[in-house]
């Protein structure tokens, strides 16, 4: 049975517990917050578990790819089959994604949400098309209301099904760089200039043919001003599908790794819809797009690494991954200054 699109989600704030693992932290053989981020790290994903023992077990990478109809109003530097070859690319192991989830040792499932393309069944692929691709949000919704709907309740379906407790998320999908910057414009009310950047690599004048695009599909579409009517208005059906997935995530307390803008964008429509899902999110990394680092303002969220990335994929998650895990060592197996027969710090 399909499940729901919304979900409640538990807030993962508990002072007793945030008390409890800064002390922890604190009394590990180190001077005070010497490890810096790697601290609030640890601390966030002992919240997330409600523990002060984490541990990682199985952790899924996903990528959802769909299709984009405003792609055919010449908004991105790739012709729309790249998205159906780029899947091709995944399941023989030869994406960027694929070379990093065998070295950090990361499942890694294909999820179809909306490919204008028919694959044949293997393993590491999962069909949820909803259709084949979103249609023109120049000339009418992206989807509408009932395919938003499925799509997030696909994207719940799809986490519900898998182990472990930490899901990084990925996207492939030809144009939707697009949709992710009128997210972020309608959501933020921030500027489409300011919210949109090159892409897969636009020149100038394609890169303001882009915004010319978005500007008049931002007009076309004035009336969705709420976080399922822009959705809907704008796509991706990947894009709704990682706002599935991230809502299922958060319900079951497993910990949400999110890569880079396009992910990003679906984490704002999740926040959105629920406010409390942004404990369980962990920002792998700031993109080279422009509008990332405004979204990333938006949601409050400090990114662990910022190296000039613009694939997607889920690349940045798991490049991260190994800091996430190596925080969640420290506050596991670091000594503590009693237990090495270590002196602490002087009195100040």
């Amino acid at each position: 049975m399909m499940l729901p699109p919304i979900v409640d989600v538990a807030d993962v704030a508990d002072a007793a517990l945030a008390e409890r693992l800064q002390q922890a932290l604190d009394g590990k053989t180190k001077p005070l917050g010497s490890l810096g981020v790697l601290e609030t790290l640890a601390l966030r994903i002992g919240l997330v578990q409600r523990t002060e023992r984490p541990r990682l077990t199985e952790p899924q990478v996903l990528v959802f790819a769909a299709d984009h109809g405003l792609a055919a109003r010449g908004v991105s530097a790739y012709p729309s089959e790249v998205t159906w070859q780029m899947v091709e690319n995944f399941l023989a192991g030869g994406a960027a994604i694929c070379v990093l989830a065998r070295q950090h040792g990361l499942a890694l499932t294909v999820v179809d949400a909306g490919v204008r393309h028919d694959f044949a069944p293997r393993p590491g692929l999962v069909s949820r098309k909803i259709a084949a691709g979103t249609q023109d949000a120049l000339a009418g919704p992206a989807m509408s209301d009932a395919q938003c709907r499925e799509a997030i309740a696909a994207g719940r379906q799809v986490v519900s099904e898998l182990p472990g407790n930490a899901v990084l998320l990925g996207e492939m999908g030809i144009g939707n760089t697009s949709a992710a910057s009128l997210l972020l414009a309608r959501l933020t009310g921030t500027a489409i200039e300011a919210c949109t950047g090159r892409g897969t690599g636009l020149g100038d004048e394609a890169l303001a043919h882009k915004i010319a695009v978005l500007h008049a599909v931002l007009q076309r579409h004035s009336e969705a001003v709420e976080p399922l009517q822009a959705l809907a208005a704008f796509g991706g059906l990947e894009i709704a599908m990682m706002v599935g997935a991230v809502l299922q995530a958060a319900a079951e307390r497993r910990l949400v790794v999110v890569d880079g803008f396009i992910a990003g964008s679906a984490v704002l429509v999740a926040q959105r819809l629920v406010p409390a899902v942004g404990g369980y999110c962990v920002f792998a990394h700031r993109s080279h797009e422009p509008g990332h680092a405004r979204l990333l303002h938006a949601l409050d969220a400090q990114p662990l690494i910022a190296l000039d990335l613009r694939l997607g994929e889920g690349s940045g998650a798991a490049l991260a991954w190994p800091l996430i895990e190596s925080a969640v060592r420290l506050l596991d197996e670091m000594a503590s200054f009693e237990s090495a027969g270590v002196s602490g710090a002087l009195p100040s």
